[in-house]
């Protein structure tokens, strides 16, 4: 099995589940095709991820989730227009970006365990670290981080409000899974961190709990507000005000 037969599963699934729509928002798709990389598992930076100044020594490599790891899928599912453009009005965030949240991540999970599933039936195993019972949350941080494991694919760099910006912009979902089979990495078209960033500082306006400054995102006053958005739309939470609305939406800035 190759990555492009791994990619074409995952549009196909897109396109075609339920769990994409949102029958009670006319029939909304909440999102478009993915992007998919390969990060190779004994990759440097997942070494780095143990230090403090990254995530810290809790976060666990490829290896340690599965010690035959050949390599590491990783995706990215940008929200639809339709999402996107419903939530860049100021206030609350729109019910379109309210239901991509919540129910987006049921189908999210959905896509995980069928890429596993379609690795197993071939063959090879297949592990999604944010499903495993292992997986954990430690002061906000967790012991798999879907961005930075992203990052490592060659899938986009961070912004100044800790989002991952790809080709198809910041405004979406991610995935991954750890699989024995060995597949060719995808080149990083970067070599920073932050590269793909102008810090032009849209999204500083756009944030409620007014989070974002010039020097970047403090988590805590985020997270207090997603708790208060949870209180009043429970189950369903969320905000993105900072991606939306803003140069990186939906694509690299400034190209």
């Amino acid at each position: 099995m190759r990555l492009e037969q791994l990619a074409a599963a995952a549009a196909n699934f897109a396109a075609e589940s339920p769990l994409n729509r949102v029958p009670s928002l006319g029939g909304l798709q909440i999102f478009d095709p993915p992007l998919m990389g390969v990060a190779a598992p004994d990759d440097p930076l997942f070494a780095r991820l143990k230090e403090p100044a990254a995530i810290g020594p809790h976060h666990l490599s490829p290896h340690e989730w599965l010690p035959a790891a050949g390599a590491v899928v990783s995706y990215f599912l940008p929200f639809t227009a339709a999402v996107r453009h419903a939530n860049r009005q100021p206030g609350l965030p729109a019910a379109e970006w309210l239901y991509g949240r919540f129910e987006g991540e049921m189908f999210n999970d959905a896509l995980r365990r069928h890429l596993a599933d379609l690795l197993a039936q071939a063959g090879h195993q297949a592990l999604v670290p944010v499903l495993e019972p292992r997986f954990a949350v430690v002061e906000r941080r967790s012991n798999w981080s879907e961005r930075h494991v992203a990052h490592i694919a060659g899938l986009g760099t961070f912004s100044l409000n800790c989002s991952l910006i790809t080709t198809r912009g910041a405004a979406g979902r991610l995935g991954s899974l750890v699989t024995s089979l060995a597949l060719e990495p995808t080149p990083r078209p970067y070599t920073g961190t932050h590269e793909y960033c102008t810090n032009c500082g849209a999204c500083i306006g756009r944030c409620p709990p007014a989070a974002i400054d010039g020097n970047g995102k403090r988590h805590q006053p985020c997270s207090d507000y997603l708790d208060a958005v949870k209180i009043r739309f429970q189950p369903r939470y969320g905000c993105g005000k900072c991606q939306t609305a803003v140069p990186c939406e939906d694509r690299i800035p400034g190209r």
